[in-house]
């Protein structure tokens, strides 16, 4: 039996196979797209927090005793545009969920520099491991919620709180 010519005809031709080449793929590259771009945007915010918490804890630096945590909670809410949540902690491994002092003295905490984990708990007044003396700290924590822009993706767990938090040296 013979194939009739037009059959033979189209097996020969390979107009529009890049269009239903990239009709398959399309949808795949949009998906990883949409994931790298949701990605950048969950590190920049995490960015946006870490930042907040620092400013808060430069103006806590800088302000020392006189400092007040609603100045505190004001320069970390103003050093971003992201809905963020700031509060302080009265010791050295905070849970960012602590109710907030009503004053920079009562957030204040006593500890020593180190090189593995930033500052450890210390007696205020004693001496160190390294021969300096504890020095008064207090711990600024800012969150901020996060919420993906592309759909789920099973067995990947996205945040839904950014956190960050940030050590100030008090000097009286």
């Amino acid at each position: 039996m013979r194939r009739p010519r037009f059959l033979s005809a189209l097996r020969q031709r390979d107009d529009g196979v890049s269009a239903i080449e990239f009709a398959i793929i399309a949808p795949a590259i949009a998906l990883l797209l949409l994931g790298v771009i949701d990605l950048a945007n969950g590190l920049w915010q995490q960015m946006q927090v870490s930042s907040a918490a620092q400013a808060g804890a430069f103006y806590a630096s800088v302000q020392g005793v006189n400092g007040t945590p609603s100045g505190i909670k004001s320069a970390v809410t103003n050093a971003t545009a992201l809905t963020v949540t700031p509060t302080l902690s009265s010791s050295s491994s905070p849970s960012c969920q602590s109710a907030t002092p009503s004053s920079i003295p009562a957030a204040e905490w006593c500890g020593c520099p180190n090189t593995t984990s930033g500052v450890t708990s210390a007696t205020c007044g004693s001496a160190c491991s390294d021969g300096s003396t504890a020095g008064h700290y207090v711990t600024v924590c800012a969150q901020a919620p996060f919420s993906a822009i592309g759909p789920a993706i099973p067995g990947v767990t996205l945040p839904t709180k950014l956190s960050a938090q940030s050590y100030a040296r008090i000097y009286p």
